[in-house]
């Protein structure tokens, strides 16, 4: 699926007219310039250059890269010393089996707060808690990855206070930081209620008739409980491990909101994690490097779809195309009704998504560009950057470009196609909700506060 869209990237390119804005820095950061679009001399790809951006694409993924190899290593160590596998048995043995569906709509909003709150990749390490959680409870894979990838991706998405999408977008239309605050939270616990209805519903059907899994096949190795739910309880060493990797999590979440870090810090703080659970767990020096290698392996798949999917993103640019697809679909608002101009907007977002999977790089690539655009449609700034919000973080859900969403589907070990089956309906519900969304913003004229 990813090699045949970086092909489509590339006959775009002998297309498509090559075309650029003029771009400015503004606070630190790279900004379109409004209205400066003009053609450029055509770089049409050839073969060799399309082999060419798989290794561009590895080269600019390499921080997401790394973030999920590291977070692999982190819960290789902690799944090593049993602490989660008994973690997850005792919450289960304390709510008990029978309460199951309640789990998973506590977890799905659990999650859904995580990336609400903590971002997207910084949730990598999370990912595997969930599946030991849903194999324990009777169900598969691919409820994990409901449980945990759908409400990151939906939280993270619809978050009222995301930095990247929210914040980024205030920021380039001069609006108050978080403003607005009550309809996108609105917004945000009607996708994750959606989420959580929907994987009820799957455990439920699953349970009901096995052969409707759709992860009935796929390997548990290493995530399924290993004895029966009562036998579960926590050893000193197991605690020690959780508050380890809790205070992990805790020095990361400081260091993201307090000292600017990204990923190479997070990545940082989870090899420390495991190197300190190691020490716990009285690992010796062999076994630290065959746990180091063993769960490499187990994530490196992910890890090279990452690759693979940023390898687009760099075709696009190579052949000098990403801003003639944004400047056309911009003129082709113009003249839309207003409530039709807010929901193609959103539309908009939703494709040019798959060509900057960025949240942050998307609304400095298309915001400078539509906050005019909308304003001439009658559409406040409030109204442009929900828009904006809403296309690119619905469409999170089924981007393969998305290095974040292939990356932690697959740490699922869900193949992307079953994903696919599994949330295309979900989405299409959310994505409906939050285009009424939109529709009511341009209703009340959607402002700063």
């Amino acid at each position: 699926m990813l090699f045949a869209m970086l092909l489509l990237a590339g006959a775009l390119s002998h297309v498509l007219p090559a075309g650029a804005f003029d771009r400015a820095v503004i606070d630190g950061r790279e900004s379109v310039v409004p209205g400066s679009y003009h053609s450029v001399e055509a770089t049409p790809l050839s073969l060799l250059d399309l082999f060419v951006a798989i290794p561009g694409g590895f080269r600019t993924a390499i921080d997401i890269m790394f973030v999920v190899f590291a977070s692999g290593i982190m819960f290789g160590f902690m799944n090593r010393s049993g602490a989660v596998e008994n973690a997850v048995g005792t919450l289960v043995r304390h709510v008990g089996i029978e309460r199951r569906y309640v789990l998973v709509v506590v977890m799905t909003f659990v999650f859904g707060a995580l990336g609400v709150f903590v971002g997207y990749e910084n949730n990598i390490a999370m990912i595997p808690i969930a599946a030991l959680l849903s194999l324990a409870i009777g169900g598969d894979l691919v409820l994990a990855a409901g449980i945990s990838v759908a409400a990151i991706t939906v939280g993270f998405g619809l978050s009222p206070v995301n930095p990247y999408t929210v914040g980024t977008g205030h920021r380039l239309a001069e609006l108050p930081l978080f403003s607005g605050v009550l309809l996108r939270s609105l917004l945000c616990v009607t996708g994750l209620t959606v989420v959580a209805a929907v994987n009820v519903r799957y455990l439920r059907r699953m349970l009901e008739d096995p052969s409707r899994s759709l992860g009935a096949d796929l390997d548990t190795t290493g995530l399924s409980l290993a004895r029966p739910i009562a036998q579960y309880g926590m050893r000193a060493t197991d605690t020690l491990v959780m508050l380890t990797f809790a205070a992990g999590i805790i020095t990361m979440l400081y260091g993201v909101f307090v000292n600017g870090w990204f990923l190479n810090q997070i990545s940082a703080v989870f090899c420390m994690v495991a190197i300190v659970i190691g020490l716990i767990t009285r690992t010796s020096a062999e076994d630290f490097g065959s746990v180091t290698l063993r769960s490499v392996a187990e994530v490196a798949p992910g890890a090279f779809m990452v690759g693979l999917a940023t390898s687009i993103k760099v075709a696009l640019e190579m052949g000098q195309i990403s801003d003639t697809i944004a400047n056309s679909m911009a003129g082709a608002l113009s003249g839309l009704p207003t409530y039709a101009a807010a929901v193609g907007m959103a539309a908009l977002q939703s494709v040019m998504n798959f060509v900057i999977p960025s949240g942050s790089g998307q609304a400095l690539a298309t915001l400078p560009v539509l906050l005019p655009v909308g304003e001439l449609l009658g559409l406040t700034r409030q109204t442009t950057v929900l828009a904006f919000q809403v296309g690119d973080g619905v469409s999170n859900l089924i981007n393969p470009t998305l290095g974040g969403l292939v990356a932690m589907v697959a740490m699922c070990r869900v193949p992307f196609d079953r994903w696919l089956r599994f949330i295309v309906g979900p989405f299409l519900l959310i994505y409906a909700l939050a285009m009424v969304g939109v529709v009511v913003s341009v209703l009340v004229g959607y402002g700063p506060f």
